[in-house]
């Protein structure tokens, strides 16, 4: 059986499904691999990296697409590419399954069966699949640098001739995966930081990263899902949370959100008039602006600055450091390739949760 690694057309998009490293651990799974030329440079992976970790590498995405049973990508496939597959492909990749209806039917109408790294189900068994996880930590990570380098002060406290300079204050919004590395990274680089999540069960996990958890009573009981994810906060809770993270904003240097909500808008954390009542030469550095932001002002993919702030809204943070990103994606690609391949050949179990849970298409079946 021939797995595919495909490169990624989209824009900006520099990781590698696939890194030279693991090609080892799917030819242990009998499969034989086929890389398309060109498709880790991004990630600084050569083909002749993969030629040495025994993969062959196939010229255009066509021979490749017509050759191999199975398909990893880090995107979603294009229509086009969906049309280069032959019925029966099995296609692996972060599939946004929530803005996807015509995607899922166009697979299904190609009779190619789908599995989407972002349905993977957040159980103990699964955890070395979570490809939401390892991407989100390097979101984090990179949130806190780009806020560094926008912010006209020093992070850490400063001892010099001039005198000494005070630590900037940095609040992270929302203590998934993303948050708490945004926590540690900031830590790192000697910042003082405060953690806020609607969620009081991972005050704990905030604490022993070295920062201060901001509380506040919302009157709810159980702000957390089955899954481990925030609920969505009702109305009232949400007008008090925003008046709240207000009264306490105007206090940091920089701001860094990270709040999602499965398949929902990102909740509005930050208004324009809390952004008005903010210091001048503050830093907003919004990871949930391609889900519309958790900031009233924010803008995707774009650097503005209102009433004296710094809004940034990066989105695809894990592309801009695809070395790593590739890594960790590619072993959480494996695990699941373990799962659903048993001696070279496809095993497709779907009474096993995570296999069901990370479906998107096979055979008309609904997502889940």
């Amino acid at each position: 059986m021939r797995i595919g690694i495909l490169k990624e057309t989209a824009a900006k998009e520099r990781r590698v499904a696939i890194v030279p490293d693991t090609v080892p651990l799917l030819t242990k799974l009998k499969l034989e691999v086929l890389v398309q030329a060109g498709a880790g440079n991004e990630a600084l992976f050569a083909d002749s990296n993969y030629e040495k970790a025994g993969a062959r590498v196939v010229p255009e995405a066509a021979a490749l697409a017509r050759d191999a049973e199975i398909l990893v990508k880090v995107q979603k496939p294009t229509p086009e590419e969906i049309g280069l597959m032959r019925e029966g492909t099995v296609v692996i990749g972060f599939l946004q399954p929530s803005t996807s209806a015509d995607l899922v039917k166009h697979l299904n109408e190609r009779k190619i069966t789908a599995f989407a790294m972002e349905l993977i189900p957040r159980i103990s068994r699964a955890q070395s699949m979570d490809a939401l996880s390892s991407q989100a930590n390097v979101a984090g990570y990179k949130a806190v640098l780009i806020a560094a380098v926008a912010l006209g002060k020093y992070l850490p406290m400063m001892t010099t001739a001039a005198g000494t300079i005070r630590p900037a204050k940095v609040l992270v919004l929302g203590a998934g995966v993303a948050g708490l590395q945004a926590i540690a990274t900031a830590r790192r680089l000697g910042a003082v930081v405060w953690g806020y999540d609607v969620r009081p069960v991972v005050k704990e996990q905030v604490e022993s990263l070295g920062a201060k958890f901001l509380e506040f009573d919302l009157g709810i009981k159980d702000a957390q899902d089955k899954g481990g994810y925030a609920k969505e906060l009702s109305e009232e809770a949400k007008r008090k949370q925003q008046q709240m993270l207000a009264d306490k904003t105007k206090e940091f240097d920089v701001v860094i959100t990270t709040a999602l909500i499965p398949g929902k808008p990102a909740p509005r954390l930050i208004t324009r008039e809390t952004v008005a009542a903010m210091k001048p030469g503050s830093v907003i550095v919004d990871l949930a602006a391609e889900a519309g932001g958790n900031c009233e002002l924010t803008e995707a993919d774009r650097e503005v600055v209102k009433h004296g702030v710094t809004i940034i809204g990066p989105t695809n943070l894990p592309s801009t450091l695809p070395v790593h990103a590739s890594q960790m994606y590619s072993k959480n690609v494996v695990e699941l390739l373990k799962l659903i391949v048993k001696d070279g050949k496809l095993n497709l179990d779907f009474n096993d949760e995570i296999i069901k849970g990370a479906c998107l298409a096979h055979n008309d079946c609904k997502p889940g």
